[in-house]
C-alpha cells in the first residue's frame, strides 16, 4: 500500500479499528512514519472533538425564531423577482391554477391549430389530380435529361478538343 491510498484509509481505521478490511493500513502504518504521525494526529483531533459539549440553546430560542420568521414572511419583498420567489417559496400555489389552466388551454389551442393547419395542407396537396401531378413529374424528368444531355455534350466536345493534335 501507498501512502496516497493510507490517506484515503485513515478515516476508516479511526472508526472501526477491528475491521478485517483495515489490516493493509494497520501493516502500512507500522512501517511508514510520515503516515503514522497522520494517524495520531487524527486521533488527537477526535479525542479533542469528544471532549466538546455544545451549548445549551436558550430557552425562549423557538419563540424567538418563530416571531422572526413571521417578520421575514412579513416584509415585502425587494422586486418582482422577489415577489415571485416568495410567493413560491411561501404560498401553496393555488392561485397559480386558474394561470397554469389558461396556460395549458393556450398551449393546446396553438397545437391544435398548428395541427390542423399542417393537415390541411397535406389534404390540398393530395385534392390535385392524379393527371396534373404525372403531367408535373414528367416536366421534371424532362428538364433532367435535357440537363444531362448538355452535360454530356459539354464533357464530349472537351474530349474532341484535347485529343487535336497540336501544330
Amino acid at each position: 500500500m501507498n501512502c496516497p491510498d493510507c490517506q484515503s484509509a485513515l478515516p476508516d481505521l479511526l472508526l472501526d479499528p477491528a475491521a478485517p478490511t483495515n489490516a493493509p493500513t494497520r501493516a502500512h502504518i507500522d512501517t511508514c512514519p510520515s503516515c503514522r504521525h497522520e494517524l495520531e494526529s487524527l486521533q488527537a483531533t477526535m479525542s479533542l472533538l469528544d471532549t466538546w459539549e455544545a451549548p445549551n440553546p436558550s430557552p425562549y430560542f423557538d419563540q424567538k425564531l418563530a416571531v422572526l420568521l413571521r417578520e421575514e414572511q412579513e416584509k415585502p419583498p425587494a422586486g418582482w423577482f422577489e415577489r415571485v420567489r416568495s410567493r413560491l417559496l411561501f404560498n401553496t400555489g393555488r392561485q397559480f391554477r386558474p394561470a397554469l389552466a389558461g396556460a395549458l388551454g393556450l398551449a393546446l389551442l396553438i397545437g391544435g391549430g398548428t395541427f390542423a393547419n399542417l393537415s390541411n395542407v397535406h389534404l390540398r396537396k393530395a385534392s390535385t389530380s392524379a393527371t396534373v401531378t404525372d403531367l408535373q413529374v414528367l416536366d421534371n424528368n424532362d428538364q433532367a435529361l435535357q440537363t444531362m444531355d448538355q452535360l454530356f455534350q459539354d464533357e464530349n466536345s472537351a474530349d474532341e478538343a484535347s485529343e487535336l493534335p497540336s501544330s
